[in-house]
């Protein structure tokens, strides 16, 4: 595997760093292009942005729009050449469109990355490699062979397709025998891939950041799901020294094996008898690490912008505990007419035209000394009523 060169590899040593007023292109422009495109701005970077829709997130802060679809190749080549770096703000990006431009643009990502990260059974393999463990798993492509990993790995056991789906998507939980009735025909299976249940007494996470040679990491979080869709962020975890070292050292090891540039991040579950697993890898900021814009020395937007732009990296230090609350398409009514009462909260609205169920708008950071106590107050407001955790 070739691992993500630095800046200066990229360009073959012509070019060790931008310098403000130069381009950098983002492949995608919701939210998360949006946060690092701010970024960017205050480092002096102009930046463009490619995505399909019109005056996305992104665009609305950005020096210009691409309007293409993210395979479209001519799209791509363009935005190569109106930018002097190109980074991605998510993982389903055609890493061949890439690799293609990378005579025109420097990737300091690289798409190693990107191609093990599109794959679950890349990922599990990549992650077990440098070990570090993860829930039991097996590639199944066919009716037969999942019987045989079932007889292995025993239920409960989740389903999922080898590449696409998130948020709970392209994904089937196999409690007994019964639920095989969900899977897929013979004729229509695909490459997939057979994860065992972990019994988790909670899921977490930890972002780290790199410039291709050295690498530096945010506290580990504490994450809450609400329909496979992230609810809340506590900052920090409170794990205790070990756990943290543990997720730190796993953080390190990952970061090095891809030579990381820019923002990762890796979800976590800690076990109850305190160890923990790597559950997936996202080779970009995440949504677990929004708390860092208000909560950290450096956010993890900041880091990012600095890995791809070849700036030196300061570990960054969390400067008060904080809490994250997603607010999603049926949120926004309720935290809007519950603003006046709440200087508190750091609303973050992600510009998006529809607003739908399910969707993510923004999202409210508090400040606080008592993590738990600021989350049960949240809750308590309503604004967030009406589902339940998992």
């Amino acid at each position: 595997m070739n691992p993500m060169p630095s800046l200066s590899d990229e360009t073959n040593g012509a070019l060790a760093a931008l310098e403000p007023g130069m381009t950098i292109g983002i492949v995608g422009g919701g939210q998360l292009g949006r946060m690092m495109a701010l970024s960017a701005k205050y480092m002096g970077f102009r930046v463009g942005v490619l995505d399909p829709t019109d005056d996305c997130p992104t665009a609305q802060v950005a020096d210009f729009q691409i309007v293409a679809d993210y395979d479209d190749t001519a799209a791509i080549r363009a935005l190569a050449d109106h930018s002097d770096v190109l980074t991605y703000e998510f993982e389903n990006v055609d890493a061949d469109a890439l690799d293609a431009v990378r005579d025109r643009v420097a990737i300091p990502q690289g798409t190693d990355l990107l191609r093990v990260t599109q794959n679950r059974i890349a990922e599990k393999t990549f992650i077990n490699g440098h070990g570090i463990g993860t829930a039991p798993w097996r590639a199944v492509q066919s009716r037969d062979e999942l019987d045989a990993a079932l007889a292995e790995i025993g239920y409960p056991a989740v389903l999922k397709t080898s590449e696409g789906g998130y948020d709970g998507h392209g994904q089937i939980v196999l409690h007994s025998e019964d639920d095989l009735a969900q899977v897929w025909a013979a004729d229509e299976f695909p490459q997939a891939i057979l994860e065992g249940f972990v019994d988790f007494a909670y899921e977490a996470s930890i972002l780290v950041s790199g410039d291709g040679e050295h690498y530096v990491t945010f506290p580990v979080v504490r994450n809450i799901h609400r329909n496979n869709i992230l609810h809340m962020t506590l900052a920090p975890a409170e794990v205790g020294t070990a756990l943290e070292e543990s997720a730190r050292a796993l953080a390190i090891e990952l970061a090095r094996g891809f030579k990381l540039a820019g923002t990762l991040a890796i979800e976590l579950f800690v076990t109850n008898d305190g160890g923990v697993l790597v559950n997936e890898l996202a080779p970009r900021p995440h949504n677990s690490g929004h708390y860092t814009i208000e909560a950290c020395s450096s956010d993890q937007f900041d880091t990012h912008i600095r890995g791809i732009a070849g700036w030196p990296l300061e570990q960054p230090r969390l400067l008060s505990p904080a809490v994250m609350v997603n607010v999603l398409g049926q949120h926004v009514a309720p935290t809007r007419a519950a603003r006046a009462s709440h200087p508190e909260w750091h609303m973050h609205d992600y510009g998006k035209a529809q607003v739908k169920h399910n969707r993510k708008m923004g999202h409210i950071t508090v400040l606080t000394d008592d993590p738990a106590r600021t989350a049960a107050d949240l809750e308590a407001t309503g604004c967030w009523s009406g589902e339940s955790d998992q």
